[in-house]
């Protein structure tokens, strides 16, 4: 005990952040002190397991490495800490080359580089990617470099102008492989590689091993060093995953409604095209949202404007495509949003792992009709994890849960006494009539009122019976309708500018029912259907007893066959009107007329084209 008392006695004058510095976990992987220093002001405390397994290993030098780790887990420390104690900074020739599929991450990739080495001589590091400036990018390989971060598109435009010399390069990293051979890199992968040396070492790094990542680490490696965190393929234990269930012509209010429900949300929200990107994006700001778009038909100029903003917090949502959203590393994400499922289930991996980085909890959330079930199951197969089926909130709900995140907002502002002292005489003047607790109120109501005027009446936007498959345990009769729910006739339609959301909100306001138990609404020309529990049936004949629109009454009759002596209207299900306007008596016809034809329309009405995004070059 003397011995270790006398040994650390000089530390204990240190200051505490230097003496943390010294004791950093990072040293006892193996990275020397300047490098510790400068992670340690990054906020580095404690490394990740795909670090704590993989520097020690790479720091050697000696083996092809293939690590598996989820997105989010500190993949460019576990590869980038070890290049930057291998290589030779007195060399100004390339000696490591990072491959990676998109320009959001590679330049993500070369400033972390550049942070970490901030404390390091003669480190040079160059991001090489389309959309900007080639001249520029050359000229930095012409002064030197150690460590070049690119794309493949740009990478093979410089190897075409023999701009760059790859005969030192003792280590290349695949970043992202999966996703690389995703865009259809491959050929440009092969073509870039067969300009490295044979003796160089390949670390591959990927959150998914599908079949197509095998092979590549067969053909650029020999007996790889194999690191897999976690069950491979598997999301990350972090995140929560829930999936919401709505008509196709509901999601965006739907959507709008949850982001409410959420009043401290930074998230990002997932759509499948550039189209939809763009018009979901403009959409939000044109109802008062702090959002904005991130897709490959941006400048390079507008992405790293938008990107600034979204870092900054200055943009509460990011509405982005698969491929512009690799490599955003944005802290303290809260939710991911998968306005649409993607077509390729590996991504979802991708896009749930924005969020819950670096150890922290996160949320996906999926937005999905009926039809989508199928394709969440297999995703559950994937990640390893079941979803959990949420409720859309009601208006209520949302209006609830706003007016408390104000009530939190005003209890922990902080205040500046000297800059607000010279104004507390002309408040106080101006509150003297209330008392605290009518000041109370009216501060609440600043924006509890908005949100109470917009979610008056708002509909129930949760898919009825008809948008989910069949379940164990559910009973149909003879027509197809559920046996315990009664379908019924209204004589209202789309010539009162009626579509299903609105009849659904004005049956729930007049009857007080609730619209999950609302099934199958049919609107038709100068009438409707709908099906409703067969225990609300009562509820709904006395709701709308004595209820007028525009001066014309309100009728419910029931739709199919009832006895004689039923003592609501219509008696045995409604006859033939006005010279054949309709006909239901036990064997109704259904069209399903307004089911949106199983697409989705744009916010012009126009069927919006569901168009596979091509790769571009990068």
């Amino acid at each position: 005990m003397t011995f270790f008392i006398h040994t650390f006695a000089p530390d204990l004058a240190m200051s505490p952040n230097t003496l943390f510095k010294i004791m950093n976990p990072f040293i006892q992987l193996g990275i020397r002190h300047d490098i510790v220093n400068a992670i340690t002001e990054l906020g580095f405390e404690n490394p990740t397991p795909i670090q704590e397994q993989s520097i020690p290993v790479l720091l050697t030098g000696s083996n092809d490495f293939v690590g598996l780790a989820q997105t989010g887990t500190g993949k460019t420390a576990a590869f980038g800490l070890p290049l930057l104690e291998l290589l030779d900074f007195d060399n100004n020739q390339p000696q490591a080359l990072v491959l990676c599929p998109t320009r959001e991450l590679c330049l993500q990739i070369a400033n972390d580089l550049k942070n970490y080495s901030k404390n390091v001589n003669n480190v040079h590091v160059v991001a090489v990617y389309g959309g900007a400036s080639i001249s520029d990018q050359l000229r930095q390989i012409r002064r030197g470099v150690q460590i070049v971060v690119a794309t493949p598109g740009r990478m093979l435009d410089i190897i075409g102008r023999n701009a760059i010399d790859f005969s030192n390069v003792k280590y290349v990293v695949l970043d992202e492989a999966d996703e690389m051979l995703n865009m259809g890199f491959q050929e440009d992968i092969d073509n870039i590689l067969s300009t490295t040396p044979e003796e160089k070492k390949t670390w591959l790094f990927s959150a998914t091993m599908p079949a197509e990542v095998r092979r590549i680490s067969k053909k650029y490696m020999e007996d790889p060093y194999e690191l897999t965190m976690g069950t491979k393929n598997t999301g990350n234990a972090n995140i929560d995953h829930e999936y919401y269930v709505v008509r196709a012509r509901d999601k965006y209010a739907a959507f709008k409604r949850i982001v409410d429900f959420n009043p401290e949300i930074f998230g990002i929200v997932f759509c499948r095209t550039k189209i939809e990107t763009q018009e979901i994006a403009e959409a939000l700001i044109k109802d008062g949202y702090n959002a904005d778009s991130l897709h490959g038909d941006l400048s390079q100029q507008q992405r790293d404007k938008v990107m600034k903003r979204y870092r900054e917090r200055s943009l509460q949502l990011l509405i982005a495509t698969d491929v512009a959203a690799r490599g955003i590393d944005v802290n303290d994400v809260t939710h991911v949003i998968n306005y649409s499922l993607p077509d390729e289930i590996e991504n979802y991996t991708h896009r749930s792992g924005r969020t819950a980085r670096a150890g922290k909890t996160g949320v996906s959330i999926s937005i999905i009709n009926g039809k989508e079930m199928g394709k969440i199951r297999q995703i559950e197969k994937v990640i390893g994890k079941r979803f959990v089926k949420a409720e859309i909130p009601t208006g209520f709900d949302v209006c609830e849960k706003q007016l408390f995140a104000l009530v939190h907002k005003v209890h922990n502002v902080e205040v500046n006494e000297q800059q607000i002292e010279q104004y507390i005489p002309r408040i106080m003047a101006e509150f003297e009539d209330l008392s605290k607790e009518e000041i109370i109120k009216r501060f609440a109501s600043l924006e509890f009122n908005r949100f109470l005027d917009y979610y008056k009446n708002a509909p129930d936007l949760n898919a009825s019976f008809e948008d989910r498959p069949a379940r164990d345990g559910d009973k149909f009769n003879r027509t197809g309708m559920r046996s315990d729910f009664t379908r019924l006739f209204i004589n209202l339609g789309s010539v009162d500018e009626f579509n299903r959301g609105d009849l659904l909100g004005y049956i729930c306001n007049n009857t007080k029912i609730s619209g999950r138990t609302v099934g199958k609404i049919d609107v038709k020309g100068v009438y409707s259907f709908f099906e409703v529990n067969n225990g609300d049936v009562d509820k709904v004949f006395e709701g709308f007893k004595n209820v007028d629109f525009n001066g014309r009454d309100v009728r419910i009759e029931l739709a199919g066959e009832s006895s004689g002596n039923d003592r609501r209207s219509g008696g045995g299900g409604y006859k033939k009107r006005d010279g054949g306007g309709f006909r239901e008596r036990g064997s109704e016809r259904r069209d399903g007329g307004s089911r949106n034809g199983g697409g989705f329309r744009d916010f012009s009405g126009k069927r919006r084209e569901d168009r596979t995004e091509r790769r571009k070059r990068y």
